[in-house]
């Protein structure tokens, strides 16, 4: 059946996770963390997904917004920075993340061919709230759907399982974009479309499934999405 879904990953697929560390390194009267901005970023993302894995499989869910703080903290303690202004700041700057230039237009082009769009992330609604009107592209999109309405984080099936209950369409029917290789791959086992935007060009996880399709960016969405 032809694609007249596309569903997003938020973070690290639209909005770029990597922003908040980077316009506070930026900022007046912060060499100490400047220097180690790259490792502190990557670490606190690492954290972040791996913190909720963890919590997904144990049984002990909360919201994402307490595994972003979990994460900076680990990040911030491993490189020796634990001041509490500058977290501050971080976690201020993650709630208002910037889209990735090509966003604006890509969906444009998606709701101009008669698409819905929507975005399917482990972020709670007051974080997706926040990410999507500072990047001013909450016009583009049908549905922001968070993971906090079934309770446990990706990839479990009931996740995916929301794109299906709000647009009453079958898998085959959504083309699912992630920049996470492992969610773009379960969301392949459970039977989207799939598209992995490999910005790092990383090797392919080795998981069950595989994505269906590789772009190193989402200006490409539309054209792929309308060949489907």
């Amino acid at each position: 059946m032809p694609i007249t879904t596309c569903v997003f990953d938020a973070y690290g697929t639209l909005f770029d996770v990597a922003a908040a560390a980077r316009i506070a390194a930026a900022e007046p009267g912060r060499a100490a963390f400047a220097a180690k901005w790259p490792q502190i970023a990557a670490d606190w993302r690492a954290k972040q997904l791996q913190y909720t894995w963890l919590r997904a499989v144990s049984d002990t869910h909360t919201d994402f917004w307490q595994v972003t703080q979990d994460g900076l903290d680990y990040a911030l303690e491993a490189a020796g920075l634990a001041d509490p202004e500058l977290r501050e700041r971080l976690m201020a700057l993650y709630f208002e993340l910037a889209a990735f230039e090509e966003v604006p237009e890509m969906l444009a082009q998606l709701k101009n061919a008669g698409m819905n769009t929507a975005i399917l992330s482990n972020g709670s609604p007051e974080m997706l709230t926040g990410a999507v009107e500072s990047a001013g592209i909450g016009e583009h999109l049908d549905a922001v759907l968070s993971v906090q309405t079934t309770g446990v984080f990706k990839p479990h099936k009931s996740v995916y399982d929301l794109v299906g209950q709000r647009f009453n369409t079958s898998p085959d029917q959504v083309l699912f974009v992630s920049s996470n290789g492992w969610d773009a791959a379960y969301a392949s086992h459970y039977g989207f479309q799939t598209v992995w935007v490999n910005r790092a060009g990383e090797p392919m996880d080795r998981l069950p499934a595989s994505p269906q399709h590789i772009l190193a960016d989402l200006s490409g969405i539309a054209k792929l999405a309308g060949k489907l």
